[in-house]
């Protein structure tokens, strides 16, 4: 067999059905694929790799999968902290988003993003945003896969004007990039109290006509249900069902108010839930019922949220905080264990995003999205379950190496399609304004 790349490493994770651990194993990679994956000494043998990596004590796990955020965002981690969701929106963000946000600002914010998540192992990413065309074309060269949201709200901004407007400047945005192998994009309607029902509506039949997914905010916070009931005089999730939202293209996030039918009804209706622990929890805005979804048969997926609530888009320690914190409230010691925790941000986000063909497990035809941890740091030994070392004990500092499509973007801790610097000095100015 020949291959352009082989990586022997001491422990791999290849996400599949059986949820197996291999020890001292090999993947070959052609093209951007994955050719096979073998044992160490048959690979040996066996394989002809233009170039070999060794790791040895490093454990090999799929690219990770960040299932929501608002990569631009990144510009304003910190600063409305320790506030209740409507409070840091209201009188804090967007005002100075109306302010501020144009396309500089969206283009050095996503390459923030884009160069923290990189180097802990985040490989695709699924956002809303204004501007998405910015951070489509920055992830894109930045070898970085994404799912670009086509954000909709009914008030202008200095992105559009109209509901015309943003659904225009979307379409455009998705004949950009329909056939990148790296971007894809999505409908991005903010919410339910912040899209009318006519421009929902446009959304589901554009939506199905072009069968791409629907990313909203849904069931965030006791208040959002409260106000629908006042203003529509039902639940934000009965809303969407009466206009046919819910269903495979939905992908429902944070989804912390949820009743034993919704559970039932988003299972029927194949809906996805991205679940965003430690967002909620900062804002105090509840508790996704992760362990019931899961038993009901309702994908969930992982997601940051924005640093501006999170403060980090550290998707390993999202995957710690939702494995605690699912224990807890399911209050079960056995509920959402380390492996299900590593479904979460790999093979499920793949699957909400409509890329589980391509993305979310090492299997020989997929694309090469591989990260590689060094385990041998002192808070991750002795080492008797690779995947409960990594759940429960590294840190994304562990992260050495990354490749997306065969193509290395991390090489030992370093990033290879990102100049780390101007990013940072971009960053230290934005603060500036900001603060002032």
């Amino acid at each position: 067999m020949h291959a352009e790349l082989l990586i022997h490493s001491r422990w791999i994770l290849p996400v599949d059905p059986a949820n197996r651990q291999l020890t001292d194993h090999a993947i070959a990679i052609a093209d951007g694929r994955i050719l096979a994956i073998l044992p160490g000494e048959e690979a040996r043998r066996s394989v002809q790799a233009q170039r070999v990596v060794e790791l040895p004590d490093h454990l090999l796990i799929p690219g990770l999968v960040n299932a929501h955020t608002h990569a631009p965002m990144t510009l304003m981690r910190g600063l409305a902290d320790d506030l209740p969701l409507m409070t840091w929106m209201h009188d804090h963000i967007w005002p100075r988003e109306r302010r501020w946000v144009d396309p500089g600002f969206v283009a050095d914010g996503a390459r923030l993003a884009i160069l923290e998540m990189l180097r802990g192992g985040v490989t695709c990413y699924n956002d809303m945003y204004f501007h998405p065309e910015v951070s489509a074309q920055l992830t894109a060269e930045a070898g970085m896969r994404a799912m670009i949201g086509m954000i909709l709200v009914d008030f202008p901004t200095g992105y559009a004007a109209t509901t015309d407007d943003y659904i225009a400047k979307g379409l455009a945005l998705r004949d950009q990039y329909r056939d990148h192998p790296l971007i894809q994009v999505a409908f991005a309607p903010h919410s339910p109290y912040a899209v009318s029902d006519e421009a929902l509506q446009r959304v589901q039949t554009l939506a199905s006509e072009l069968d791409i997914q629907i990313h909203t905010h849904l069931h965030e916070t006791h208040e959002e249900i409260v106000q629908s009931l006042r203003d529509h005089g039902e639940r934000p999730m009965a809303r969407l069902d009466r206009m046919g939202l819910i269903g495979p293209s939905l992908i429902a996030v944070h989804m912390t108010q949820l009743e034993d039918a919704e559970i039932a009804r988003l299972a029927e209706a194949g809906a996805h839930v991205v679940h965003c622990p430690e967002s909620n929890l900062k804002l105090a805005s509840g508790f996704c019922p992760v362990a019931r979804l899961l038993e009901a048969g309702v994908n969930v997926a992982l997601g940051t949220d924005g640093a501006a609530s999170n403060n980090d888009l550290n998707l390993l320690g999202e995957m710690r905080t939702a494995a605690l914190l699912g224990k807890g409230v399911a209050g079960s010691a056995a509920a959402v264990p380390a492996a299900t925790a590593l479904r979460l941000v790999t093979i499920n986000g793949a699957r909400a995003l409509g890329l589980d063909g391509e993305i979310g497990s090492l299997e020989p035809g997929k694309s090469a999205d591989l990260v590689a941890l060094d385990l041998r740091e002192p808070q991750t030994q002795p080492i008797y379950r690779p995947v409960s070392q990594l759940v429960y004990a590294a840190g994304r500092h562990q992260v050495r190496q990354v490749w997306i499509r065969g193509r290395q973007v991390i090489r030992d801790g370093i990033p290879t399609s990102l100049d780390p610097s101007p990013i940072l000095s971009a960053a230290q100015v934005w603060g500036d304004r900001l603060r002032a």
